[in-house]
């Protein structure tokens, strides 16, 4: 088991590349089926998600590959490969 405050202190880590995305800035929680679809990392240069530029990743748990003392490394493939659609702006997530 481990904790949200937990997850949010690791890097996340792309295999392909070894690129460092940045730290889990949020959950997107199914609460119909209390799953989490996905993590949510603010792009490098944002502060608390909210000032700066860039695109945020949200990346599906499937595509979770290993979750590890200091990382979580993580697959990235297009979101229509993933069959996961990240809810539209304004909807909420559930996160925390």
């Amino acid at each position: 088991m481990i904790k949200i405050s937990e997850l949010q202190s690791k890097d996340v880590v792309s295999i392909a590349d070894g690129k460092r995305l940045g730290q889990i800035g949020d959950l997107d929680i199914d609460l119909e089926n209390g799953m989490i679809r996905a993590i949510v990392v603010p792009a490098q240069g944002r502060f608390l998600g909210m000032f700066g530029n860039g695109q945020e990743y949200v990346i599906p748990w499937s595509q979770i590959v290993k979750i590890g003392a200091d990382v979580v490394l993580v697959e990235l493939r297009p979101a229509h490969e993933s069959g996961y659609l990240p809810p539209r702006s304004g909807s909420s997530s559930g996160g925390f």
